[in-house]
């Protein structure tokens, strides 16, 4: 007997397509699920976790990445309403949960009495795009690291993690698992440095992408240098080399009240497209 299928299921590689288009409602803001799922081809085995979709009527209208980090897809509130609901049947098993700010914003509502409390809330974080030229020169000195770089970048990508987590990669023994990334990112040509005497002055790294989109993370600038423009102008060249052969829009976001780095992205030619919301545990 046919059967349409309603509510919440777990997908698997059958149901890739529909979910590729799903995600492509919103390319740029679901890079990092549309990346999981084409990596994967949302099999259970190499996700580290699952993929839910809301069905109605056979048709599916949202989806929610559950692995270590907690993603919505395009949820509105009787979406989010149903995998709260999913969800708070289980022990929390995800480190973060990341996206639009109203929809995280919406579950953390719904979970929070049974997923404890959070180590930080960061709200309202500009989502940031750009799809044309840099608005500035770009750094002539900044490129691609190889694994010849490795010794001398891994420390400033340990730096970076620290500040902004506020905590170590290295902590409880997490150290060759962060070496084991910073490795491969290097390795897939997502690492872009400006290094000059075995120090780094400026970095940033591609964490994920699809045919869209790219989306940047780990920016750094070496606290010594910082205010005199080295990120801009890092940016700019990061951004022309995404575009140029990763793909055609680079995205990020970042914390809203790091004035700082959002000056410096509006310099290089970022403009906000959304807001999202982290909740870390």
């Amino acid at each position: 007997m046919l059967t349409t299928r309603q509510g919440v299921q777990v997908l698997a590689t059958p149901d890739l397509t529909e979910f590729l288009a799903l995600a492509a409602q919103d390319p740029v803001t679901n890079v990092f699920v549309d990346y999981r799922a084409r990596t994967t081809r949302l099999d259970r085995r190499w996700l580290g976790g699952e993929v839910w979709g809301r069905f109605v009527d056979g048709r599916m209208v949202s989806a929610c990445h559950v692995g270590a980090n907690m993603v919505p897809v395009q949820a509105g509130p009787e979406d989010v309403a149903a995998f709260a609901e999913r969800a708070s049947g289980s022990r929390r098993g995800v480190a973060s949960i990341v996206g639009p700010q109203v929809a995280v914003e919406a579950l953390w509502g719904r979970l929070s009495g049974t997923w404890g409390t959070p180590r930080e809330l960061r709200c309202g974080q500009p989502h940031l795009q750009i799809d044309g030229a840099p608005a500035v020169a770009p750094d002539p000195a900044v490129r691609r690291t190889t694994m010849a770089d490795f010794d001398v970048v891994y420390p400033a990508c340990v730096d970076f993690y620290t500040e902004e987590l506020g905590v170590s990669p290295e902590y409880g023994g997490g150290g060759s698992f962060y070496r084991a990334r910073v490795q491969q990112l290097i390795s897939r040509g997502w690492q872009f440095a400006r290094i000059e005497d075995g120090r780094v002055l400026f970095k940033a790294e591609v964490g994920c992408t699809s045919p869209y989109a790219a989306q940047i993370q780990g920016v750094y600038v070496d606290p010594a240098l910082r205010g005199r423009g080295l990120a801009s102008h890092g940016m700019a060249a990061v951004v022309e080399a995404i575009r140029s052969e990763i793909a055609p829009v680079a995205s990020l976001y970042v914390n809203e009240w790091n004035l700082p780095a959002r000056r410096a992205y509006e310099k290089a030619g970022f403009v906000e497209s959304g807001r999202f919301t982290t909740v870390m545990f």
